[in-house]
């Protein structure tokens, strides 16, 4: 039996839980280290969706002409703070190289086989721990105003296809019968089989923590202000006034990623999308399923004890607070698409998604430390993603291939 290694994860979202879970399983001593309780910041905050099929980057070919509009019009689920623009500006213009047909046909194949199997990396990961029960299968709706709208995303619907997705189209009393809260602005749907959700991420998140402290891993709630380094390796973090000894370090810190990358020596071109979601609980319709309403373009989800309505996108950066027309806008977008729908209270919630220029997250060896590893950037597929890219990350600390090509997600391909 090898000798346990003690390994520093850096940021409790879902990469670094699932991390040191399978790290803890192998009988490793994985260590998280965040100054929030695990899951509490993007990990918890998403619509709780395993989208398998989401393979499309966010700005697609002919983003430019769209989005200045789109930032313009109060209805449009982008937002800008328009004071942070210009530190915004390098990562946008990084941004355009990708959003032309041959990259968008990379990405979506890089993506592919890392979303594919998200269901069952998700039951894998929480087999035998009280967080299994969060996990379900389930269809994944899209509801468009009418085919036609349907079939102006042709192109994306063939990416989804050539990455083995498939989908039953509704209409009339089909679509009704799927999802029976809709209103009449929505006509057409396609529900995307082998996908599944979790019910209550927070609570998902923090049965995944339970059992990986069971079987040896410890959490540290403070900030990670330091790394050191001795002979081209980190030996420590500096968490406060003390110095956590560590044979390997992990970053997956989410938005916050980059300065550590920094300490590492590796720039990153790391953005925050300020994500949005609002809570409802006494909700008179509740969805039977996720359902993606692309005329508001926000999730409805059906979670333990009320309806979580995301997909909000915003640039503000990391330091200012939460917008209010975020917030208006879904309430707006929710009322259209479902009519009859009203709710005792609710709460609000915004959060940061790590994006990066290429829509790709990274994942792997950071090159010239011999025993740091990275996973994060996962921007609006890290619940999806996480259970996955946490068990490579165990594989690669402990030496083992993973059985997916990660060469797409270089945490040096910026450089």
């Amino acid at each position: 039996m090898t000798t346990p290694l003690r390994i520093a994860i850096l940021g409790a979202g879902i990469n670094g839980v699932a991390t040191a879970l399978w790290l803890a399983r192998a009988g490793h001593r994985p260590i998280l280290i965040d100054p929030a309780e695990p899951g509490r910041a993007a990990s918890y905050g998403n619509a709780g969706v395993l989208a398998a099929a989401a393979v499309l980057p966010v700005a697609e070919p002919g983003i430019w002409w769209r989005a200045p509009r789109m930032a313009l019009n109060p209805d449009a689920p982008l937002f800008l703070r328009w004071r942070y623009l210009p530190r915004l500006l390098p990562w946008l213009a990084r941004l355009a190289r990708h959003t032309n047909n041959a990259e968008v046909d990379r990405i979506a194949a890089a993506l592919g086989p890392l979303l594919g199997d998200a269901l069952d990396e998700h039951l894998s990961l929480a087999a035998g721990t009280d967080a299994a029960h969060y996990v379900k299968p389930v269809d994944y709706l899209y509801a468009f105003r009418d085919r036609a709208a349907f079939d102006a995303g042709a192109a994306g619907w063939a990416r989804r296809k050539a990455a083995g997705h498939r989908w039953t189209t509704l209409e009339g009393d089909a679509l009704r019968d799927a999802e029976p809260g809709l209103g009449p602005e929505i006509g057409f749907g396609a529900a995307l089989h082998g996908h599944g959700m979790i019910t209550d991420p927070g609570a998902y998140l923090a049965a995944l923590t339970d059992a990986a402290q069971a079987v040896g891993a410890t959490h540290i709630r403070a900030k990670a202000q330091g790394l050191r380094r001795q002979a081209g390796s980190v030996t420590g973090v500096h968490v406060g006034g003390d110095m956590v000894d560590c044979d390997h370090v992990v970053i997956t810190a989410g938005a916050w990623s980059a300065s550590l990358m920094a300490d590492l020596g590796l720039t990153v071109p790391l953005e925050s999308e300020r994500g949005y979601h609002l809570d409802l609980f006494g909700s008179s319709i509740r969805p039977r399923g996720p359902t993606y309403v692309s005329t508001g373009a926000f999730v409805a989800t059906p979670m333990e004890g009320r309806v979580r309505l995301a997909g909000v996108l915003e640039f503000g950066g990391l330091n200012a607070g939460p917008s209010k027309a975020p917030f208006a806008l879904l309430r707006r977008q929710v009322r259209r698409a479902f009519p009859g729908l009203t709710w005792q209270h609710e709460e609000e919630w915004m959060g940061h998604r790590p994006a990066l220029p290429d829509s790709l997250p990274v994942i792997g060896a950071v090159p010239g430390v011999a025993n740091a590893w990275a996973g994060f950037g996962h921007q609006h597929v890290g619940l999806t993603a996480g259970a996955r890219t946490g068990r490579m990350l165990a594989q690669l600390i402990t030496g083992t291939r993973p059985n997916i090509d990660i060469s797409a997600f270089a945490p040096d391909r910026f450089a």
